[in-house]
């Protein structure tokens, strides 16, 4: 299943600069950034529980905003993008 990760981690006391840094780099290991708070991730449901479960940890609700949307279907038929594009689908041949 693809996974929209957004995230909107509170920078005015240095705890938030390393919180938005660790929930950065805990997106990156599952998915690749797509704006800067905004990650698309590929996943079965044992890595997005995994997911969750480490996001969670990292941001403080208090101060924090995390969205997780759940897209079925394949990528093509749930994201429409206009602009400047970006992304990689790693399971489609690298050659330039």
């Amino acid at each position: 299943m693809w996974v929209v990760v957004t995230y909107d981690v509170s920078t005015e006391e240095k705890a938030g600069q390393k919180r938005l840094r660790r929930v950065a780099k805990v997106c990156e290991k599952y998915g690749q950034r797509v704006q800067k708070s905004v990650f698309e991730c590929e996943v079965d449901e044992m890595a997005y529980e995994k997911l969750r479960a480490r996001l969670l940890g990292e941001i403080n609700a208090n101060e924090d905003s995390l969205r997780i949307y759940r897209l079925y279907g394949s990528h093509e038929s749930s994201v429409e993008q206009h602009g400047v594009t970006r992304t990689i689908f790693f399971k489609d041949p690298l050659v330039i």
